[in-house]
């Protein structure tokens, strides 16, 4: 990615300057850019979009980001987290609508930013409104995301209701993991749980042990509040993703032909390093927000030994 320039915000007070760097790239896309003592991460600001986190423990990076991937204005950038917000999928009564939602693709404002006493990093971020946010959700409402980077990742996204009316969202952290092979990979977490098969035409079964892949999987698991873990053999390795304010969790592989149908999505072979895990709240875990009231969603990562 070509940088054209580098800049310094007001937002960051001066004994964190050398934290936080401000980049923005030729298509006019700005990004942040964090090291600390624990950790590296860089995120955009369009879609609040966290695009690379590594511990310096950690010999790999943690998320997974297309070599391919697309970094143009009003389009959504493969991998890392992108934020799935106010709808999961498709729109439900209107397809033109950007799949996912607009959160993603719109610009985000850094409300305030830290350092925190262990050292780590911690931004505020706030949706801007636009013509286009507007059109698709008519009713007032405020959207931000906590982003804490250290040796965890943590996102806290708050959806506050400021209708005179209650009303309903579907949110995902949509998070692209890191894996040295999807074939060496196994999550944990959901055994016995619910799912409903995308692949499948939406059929409903239950998850018996650990998960591995083999193919295209697409499953979005009902009722799932518990941590999972994603156990890779090939990097000696196991990412943990815990939530709270989260009912769904969705587990993406595309497989080969698939990913063969995406322009975004790297090298023939690039999909194999890569799994989404999800903490959502989608289809009947859709959640309502009543007048006045905040609903809070929070993941976060973190490494551990196998």
């Amino acid at each position: 990615m070509n940088i054209s320039k580098v800049h310094h915000s007001a937002d960051i007070d001066a004994e964190q300057a050398e934290d936080v760097r401000f980049v923005t790239d030729a298509n006019g896309l700005d990004y942040i850019e964090i090291d600390n003592r624990h950790a590296t991460a860089k995120l955009a600001l369009q879609g609040a979009h966290v695009m690379q986190w590594q511990p310096k423990s950690t010999a790999e990076p943690v998320l997974w980001l297309s070599s391919n991937a697309r970094y143009t204005p009003g389009r959504s950038i493969r991998g890392g987290v992108p934020i799935c917000w106010p709808w999961f999928g498709a729109h439900p009564t209107d397809s033109s609508y950007c799949p996912h939602g607009f959160a993603r693709v719109i610009q985000w404002q850094l409300k305030k930013s830290n350092r925190l006493a262990n050292g780590t990093t911690r931004l505020l971020l706030e949706m801007t409104e636009t013509d286009v946010t507007k059109k698709q959700l008519s009713y007032p409402y405020r959207l931000t995301l906590e982003i804490t980077i250290g040796n965890y990742l943590r996102l806290e996204m708050n959806t506050t209701n400021l209708a005179n009316h209650p009303f309903m969202i579907g949110e995902a952290y949509h998070t692209y993991f890191n894996v040295s092979d999807v074939a060496n990979a196994e999550i944990t977490g959901l055994d016995n749980l619910v799912y409903s098969d995308k692949v499948e035409g939406y059929i409903r079964n239950v998850q018996h042990g650990s998960l591995q892949f083999s193919g295209e999987i697409d499953r979005v698991y009902l009722s799932s509040e518990e941590d999972c873990v994603i156990q890779d053999k090939g990097y000696n390795r196991a990412i943990r993703v815990s939530k709270s304010g989260s009912n769904t969790t969705v587990i993406w592989s595309p497989g080969a032909e698939k990913s063969s149908q995406m322009g975004d999505m790297g090298t023939a072979d690039e999909w194999r390093k890569m799994l989404c895990v999800e903490s959502a709240n989608a289809l009947k875990n859709s959640v309502t927000i009543y007048p006045n009231e905040t609903h809070t969603m929070v993941a976060e990562y973190s490494i551990e030994p196998l």
